[in-house]
């Protein structure tokens, strides 16, 4: 299990540095002008929906609202907005990142390869020197009791 954390981590490098730099465009951008306009329609005795409609849209656009929801009537609206964009946030980016984990430990190994060994275990019964050629790095001996029988499959490269 600890595999799929690891690997969906080591895949997903620069999706995850894609997704902290669009939550911050996203808290600017969209979630400022949000808890302003909020801040805005909670100015009376309740909650004014007209107002806050007005003032969404021309604060999104304006970009000025990224200054004016650090003053202390807002600043709670906006951390209550930013809390909540970055629950829902979160969980995408969960759903997203739980849909890219490898589906077993095997995923993305080219079948057929010595890639599944590891530290040289593939030479207690390949050599590393000396024999018939199966890879770069990979040769079956041919002094080795049983069968030897080889399948190449592909093409001779001479230089």
């Amino acid at each position: 299990m600890n595999y799929k954390v690891s690997k969906t981590l080591k895949d997903n490098k620069k999706s995850l540095i894609i997704i902290v730099v669009l939550w911050v465009i996203l808290s600017i951008v969209l979630v400022a002008p949000i808890g302003y306009a909020i801040g805005l329609a909670n100015q009376g005795s309740s909650f004014d929906f007209d107002i806050f409609l007005e003032n969404v849209f021309t604060e999104i656009v304006s970009f000025t609202s990224i200054t004016r929801v650090f003053d202390a009537a807002y600043i709670g609206y906006f951390g209550k907005t930013l809390l909540y964009f970055t629950i829902i946030y979160a969980v995408f980016a969960f759903i997203g990142l739980f849909k890219s984990r490898p589906k077993h430990e095997y995923t993305d190994i080219e079948h057929g390869s010595s890639d599944w060994c590891e530290n040289g275990e593939q030479y207690s019964i390949l050599s590393k020197h000396k024999g018939i050629i199966l890879s770069k790095h990979n040769f079956l001996p041919t002094d080795k009791r049983g069968n030897v029988n080889v399948l190449v499959v592909g093409r001779l490269w001479l230089w």
